[in-house]
């Protein structure tokens, strides 16, 4: 009995840490911004980013405008450019500024896609 619950224990807590968390074979992620990560470095990802993708969605008056900080709109750019990229380690790198997550920073009526 103690060593079943100390399977069970082992499975959750890889499961808790992120392991586990494959739905078929594949795990969703996203990418946003480091938040330790300075202002300068913010705008260039924004900057880069939006060349490439388009960011419409974080206009004014869109859904992903608000709250409107850097931190917000570069997660924002940065997971889009991410997303259009296949979802690759490498196109959330941002000079090591990108943070690959596993919840959905999803918020309100922004989804990230």
């Amino acid at each position: 009995m103690a060593k079943a619950a100390a399977v069970a224990l082992s499975f959750l807590l890889l499961f808790l840490s992120g392991d586990l968390l494959a739905v078929n074979g594949y795990q969703k992620t996203w990418c946003v911004a480091r938040p330790s990560s300075d202002h300068a470095t913010l705008l260039a990802n924004i900057n880069y980013a939006c060349s490439q993708v388009d960011c419409r969605i974080m206009q004014k008056g869109c859904p992903c405008f608000y709250p409107d900080n850097l931190i917000n709109h570069a997660s924002i750019a940065m997971n889009l450019y991410y997303n259009s990229k296949g979802k690759n380690q490498w196109n959330c790198d941002f000079r090591g500024s990108g943070l690959i997550v596993i919840t959905d920073p999803s918020y309100g009526n922004c989804l990230y896609p």
